[in-house]
């Protein structure tokens, strides 16, 4: 069924006060394609607050609830205040922690104090702790819903425990085995209790090997720990290896998406949004471009500054005048591409800073390449299409020499300052991203002008 349809039927359900139509409508569906219809319903006005949730009333409690967490802020702000207390408090105790948190961090003021004064003490706690956390940390995104052990349970223990608090919590697959100071001291799996003697005990099948990260580490990091490795969830602990959490695959997922997104909105000189695009409205979108493209507008006009002190070589030498643009774009891509492989190789971790000169040896012998091939094809081109084709007198074999020399020394200056630049601002605490195509373009232009004019200075003797 189309999805038209299917919000035309919804619409219709509410409008007749149909709830337990409704309810048999929904109730099959996953958490986040309700969401997305509900979303959509409001974004068309086709339904009330107090109609959105009455909805929320008829679905399940824990349908309800992860229908919760995947709303947007503004849709859950809305829902916060149509809520009573109670119907609140049942909504959050439904949610894991880390969904709680997250919709919270996205939530104003006065709509955080009413949450907090419907949850339970000690949920409230908990949420506090983790909000405390710095948003780009491994505390941040962690959740505290996981399955402890102690070494000296048996296997038939183990699966008690499991059974007895595994509804609640967000994984029970893996387990994480503590001692009496909840010191990380082994994991094990399910599968591994299944295989294992039901008198054996933890402690001789747990893998006391674990890898974990600490609260403080950049969560990009724990996301492509995750990947590495495989996991399904990464413990994450204190500074005295104690479990506080454990990050697990979903919210990996997440944060990669969302890191992802940020480096090309940072790439194609945009103020990064968390919200998704057809929920942005026209000014946001206008705030979060003026700025940069002001930015490289007025960088722009070093750009011009050249040109114009070099206005009577141009005009003793128009023909020169016709290949600007192919020079600026050519060495501009020839930078976008090295600075993206770089950025690319970093965020998967596979560069540090210490491999610079690794990355130049190899972007230097790369450039070589790609300058001495584009070089050549650009001179037969301009020879048999402008010379031999168009009949262009004004094309001499000094000016090409120029014209060529010209892009293979931009191309290899661009790739060499496309592939440093990222490295040389995360080395100096700023955002890679920020140093890739915008500013290297502006850059590259500046430089390719420059080097333009001197060549056709020394050959042409302008």
């Amino acid at each position: 069924m189309e999805n038209t349809t299917i919000l035309r039927d919804l619409t219709q359900l509410v409008t007749n006060k149909k709830w337990a139509e409704l309810r048999a409508a929904l109730s099959p569906l996953e958490a986040v394609d309700i969401a997305e219809r509900l979303m959509e319903l409001w974004d068309t006005r086709q339904i009330a607050p107090d109609s959105l949730a009455l909805i929320f009333r008829i679905l399940p409690k824990e349908l309800a609830a992860e229908v919760f967490s995947e709303m947007d802020s503004d849709l859950a702000q809305v829902l916060v205040q149509a809520f009573s207390d109670s119907e609140l408090r049942d909504i959050m105790s439904e949610l894991y922690m880390d969904d709680a948190v997250d919709i919270i961090e996205e939530m104003p003021a006065n709509a955080v104090k009413r949450i907090l004064q419907a949850v339970e003490p000690d949920t409230r706690k908990t949420i506090n702790q983790l909000l405390n956390y710095p948003d780009d940390s491994a505390g941040s995104i962690m959740t505290t819903e996981y399955v402890s052990l102690r070494p000296h349970m048996t296997v038939s223990d183990a699966f008690d425990r499991i059974r007895r608090t595994g509804p609640d919590k967000e994984t029970v697959y893996t387990c994480y085995v503590l001692d009496n100071s909840r010191r990380l001291i082994g994991i094990v799996t399910v599968k591994d209790l299944l295989l294992a003697p039901d008198r054996c005990t933890v402690a001789d099948i747990m893998e006391s090997h674990v890898i974990s990260a600490n609260t403080l580490t950049d969560r990009e990091e724990v996301a492509h720990t995750l990947s590495r490795y495989a996991f399904l969830a990464l413990p994450i602990v204190d500074g005295e290896n104690r479990l506080v959490g454990i990050v697990t695959v979903d919210d990996a997922m997440d944060v990669l998406q969302e890191e992802t997104t940020e480096d090309l909105e940072k790439m194609s000189a945009i103020t990064p949004s968390e919200r998704p695009y057809t929920r942005t409205g026209v000014m946001s979108l206008f705030m979060s471009r003026i700025p940069w493209l002001m930015l490289l507008m007025l960088s722009a006009t070093f750009t011009g500054m050249i040109i114009t002190s070099f206005e009577d070589a141009l005009a003793a030498q128009v023909a020169l005048t016709a290949f600007i643009p192919m020079l600026m774009s050519t060495a501009g891509n020839s930078g976008s591409q090295s600075s993206v492989t770089v950025l690319r190789s970093m965020s998967l971790g596979e560069l540090e800073f210490r491999d610079i000169f690794k990355v130049l040896l190899k972007e230097l012998r790369v450039s070589l390449l790609c300058g001495a091939v584009l070089a050549v094809v650009n001179f037969g081109k301009m020879y048999l299409v402008d010379v031999l084709l168009l009949h262009n007198t004004a094309l001499t074999v000094p000016v090409m020499a120029v014209v060529c020399l010209t892009l293979a020394a931009t191309v290899i200056f661009a790739k060499l300052v496309g592939c440093t630049l990222p490295m040389l601002a995360k080395k100096i605490g700023l955002d890679p991203a920020v140093m890739a195509s915008p500013f290297i373009t502006t850059i590259v232009d500046t430089v390719t002008l420059l080097v333009y004019f001197r060549f056709a200075s020394a050959i042409l003797n302008i």
